[in-house]
Parts: C-alpha cells; structure tokens; sequence
C-alpha cells in the first residue's frame, strides 16, 4: 500500500494513486437487485430494519457480521444503495458465478496474503462517492464479532467514509454447516446500526492508528448488534456444524 518517497516528490498524504483503476462494474447492482428481491422473497421473509441510517450519498463502508452462505447477495441485493463488497476470491474461479460475480460489480480479496489490488479497487468505490462491503470476522462462523480483523478501520481512515454497521439474523439455520441455506420460508432480518465515524488520516498511517481505530469500531459494532439482536427479539445461530470454520 505504501509508496516510498521518490525524488522531487514530497510523501503522499492523500489515497493511493487510483486514477488508472476502472471503478467495478454497476449495471447488475442498478438493474436487476429489483427482480432478485422479488425472487428470494419468494423463499425467505426478509425484513430490512433502520435503513434510515445510511446516508443517501457519499463513500461508505458497510461492515457485516458473516453467519451463512446468503449473507453477500442479501448485503449487494436488499441494501439500498449499491454495495461492492470484498469477496473471497476462490468464488470468482466457477465459471458461471465468476463472470457473473465481475458484472455484479463484486471486488476479489485473496485472503492467505496482503492484497493490494483489491485494496486499491476498493478504495477506489470509496473515491468515486459510492459503498464498499466487508467482513470483519473474515469468514463465516457464529457471527458474534469475536472474531475482528483491521480492514473495515483501515477504510474508514484512509477514505473518511463513514461505516454503517449490519446485522444478519436468520440467514443460517441454528446448527447448519458451511454451505447450508436457511430453511423455505425463514425470517431473515437485516440491521443497520448507527453510522461509526472517523476523520481521515492522510498516508502514511501507522499500524498504531489503524489497531485503535478498530478496536473503537469494534466496540461500537458489538453494541450495534447486541441493538439488532434487542430489536428483533432474536438471537444468533450459533456455532457451525462443521468443524471447518474457516470460510
């Protein structure tokens, strides 16, 4: 991410040189998350809760828990505003949903190793005024926020965006696997929390910066779901089935 300090050239204290990077593309999002709303609930009950929190424009960094399968279409089809979210990139290797996962504007994250590329395509949304998904817990699992990798506090620092919080309930069964679907006819509630604001920090930023920005968000994440779970009258699924909790 870093760019050394080359000569005549002060150090960079703005985003990353983004310029040349395409923004992901936007035609799906705008075009078809209408019809696919109408498709999924047709299976599931889907209630959306305090949409009223996110902002009607500008960058955003929307940063949910992770307990099922279904938790990145729920994010970029029911959220209202468009959402490219970071994306495991082995899912981009099928393909049928590859290509579809590109045309639906989604971003590949290798997740073994530092991935600067989807750094700068994500930061690049950021830039052009529009909203980026992550996953702080980095891979599916009981969904309480135990879990908290630095991401979502490095956007927000080094964008300014503002991150909205959001609580899947119900998009995995109690006791289902990996790749299990919640049950025909499922309540699935989606929550958004309370904007948790930060100011921007131009480049360089320390390791020192990011790690208490995180733990600030982390911190307002939890309470933003401990107000989901409140709001719902609902509790989280609970650990995986299989022991291969690493997706």
């Amino acid at each position: 991410m870093s760019e050394g300090t080359q000569a005549g050239r002060s150090p960079r204290t703005d985003l990353p040189r983004l310029e040349e990077i395409e923004h992901p593309a936007r035609w799906a999002l705008n075009h078809i998350n209408g019809f696919a709303r109408w498709v999924i609930r047709r299976r599931y009950d889907v209630q959306l809760h305090n949409t009223g929190n996110i902002p009607d424009s500008g960058p955003i960094v929307f940063a949910s828990n992770h307990v099922g399968i279904i938790d990145g279409p729920l994010l970029a089809i029911f959220t209202p505003r468009p959402v490219h979210a970071l994306t495991k990139s082995e899912m981009f290797d099928h393909w049928f949903l590859g290509p579809f996962l590109h045309w639906a504007g989604q971003i590949p994250l290798y997740r073994l190793a530092s991935d600067p590329a989807a750094v700068k395509l994500a930061l690049r949304v950021l830039r052009g005024g529009n909203a980026m998904g992550i996953y702080p817990e980095g891979r599916r699992g009981d969904g309480d926020l135990v879990r908290f990798n630095r991401g979502a506090a490095y956007f927000a620092l080094a964008s300014g965006a503002p991150v909205v919080p959001v609580t899947m309930i119900g998009s995995r069964d109690p006791g289902g696997d990996l790749s299990s679907l919640p049950h025909a006819g499922a309540r699935i509630d989606i929550v958004y929390g309370e904007p948790f604001r930060v100011d921007r920090v131009g480049w360089p930023r320390t390791k020192e910066q990011v790690g208490h920005v995180s733990g600030l968000l982390h911190q307002h994440m939890q309470v933003q779901q401990d107000h989901a779970l409140a709001l719902t009258g609902r509790q989280l699924p609970g650990p995986l089935s299989s022991k291969e909790n690493n997706d």
